[in-house]
């Protein structure tokens, strides 16, 4: 009853002229009991413990005092690998950006009216995307060989997938006055669409492209150990071979490349808005 009295009753106020106003009750209460329920549950089924986890903790500590100080005669064998992976990161990010416009104008409702295309080229954008990059290259690699071809693949499909799903969303919220306007001036649709719709959605696509862009270059890190080419051959070799400072030399680098380009995506990023 205290609960109930304290919490989830509505309070009720009374207005200048006499009437009690009811307060609508907060839903709050019934959030946090659900979250509380999905955690229980999750750790349940899961079989977390809490317990395995403070008691491995101190070897995460032992492998990362072990990268200190890196090996930094190393640095000679990480700078193709690096390489390799900003390569495949850009090449996959870039085509797989490109060829996702047209596919979003078909998935858009609003430009292509056919609610057949739009469905098929919107499982298309899911069913790409329920993939994981990692799973994706690996399938590669069997049907085209080790080495970053696999990994720019698989970067590709999910840049695709990814800016396709975002970029039709944007074209459906976009103002249709001034392409209806243009078209009724006898111009076609493409003519229309791109005087009208590209530069209202040209910003939020270079955005979101240089934002999956950095994203991907985190991601083709960890490709090498399905042989899919890039830093992470040799981060995995080295792994393997216990040979911490080494690791440790590979991560600064991969961390000061990664800040790098997020920075300067972030410029241009701000410079469009």
């Amino acid at each position: 009853m205290f609960i109930y009295d304290k919490i989830l009753k509505p309070r009720t106020y009374r207005l200048a002229d006499g009437t009690e106003v009811e307060e609508k009750q907060s839903r709050v209460p019934l959030f946090i009991l659900g979250f509380v329920l999905l955690l229980g549950l999750s750790i349940y089924f899961t079989d977390f413990q809490f317990s395995a986890t403070f008691a491995n903790s101190s070897q995460f500590w032992d492998i990362l005092i072990a990268m200190f100080p890196p090996d930094t005669s190393y640095m000679v064998h990480v700078w193709q690998p690096l390489a390799d992976t900003i390569k495949m990161s850009f090449i996959g990010s870039l085509l797989g950006s490109l060829i996702a416009v047209p596919f979003a104008i078909l998935a858009s409702h609003n430009i292509v009216p056919s609610r057949i295309v739009n469905q098929i080229v919107r499982i298309i954008f899911s069913l790409l995307r329920t993939l994981p990059t990692l799973v994706t290259a690996l399938i590669a690699t069997y049907f085209f060989g080790l080495g970053t071809f696999a990994g720019t693949l698989a970067i590709f499909i999910f840049s695709f997938s990814y800016i396709g799903k975002q970029l039709f969303e944007q074209i459906e919220t976009v103002d249709m006055g001034a392409f209806e306007a243009v078209e009724s001036m006898g111009a076609t649709k493409a003519k229309a669409f791109s005087l009208t719709i590209i530069p209202q959605i040209l910003p939020i696509f270079i955005s979101t492209s240089l934002f999956n862009f950095e994203g991907n270059v985190r991601y083709a890190s960890i490709l090498g150990y399905v042989g899919a080419g890039g830093i992470g051959l040799i981060l995995n070799d080295r792994t393997n071979l216990r040979d911490y400072t080494s690791v440790g030399m590979i991560l600064i680098t991969l961390l000061v490349a990664v800040i790098v380009i997020e920075s300067l995506s972030q410029y241009i990023r701000n410079r469009l808005t």
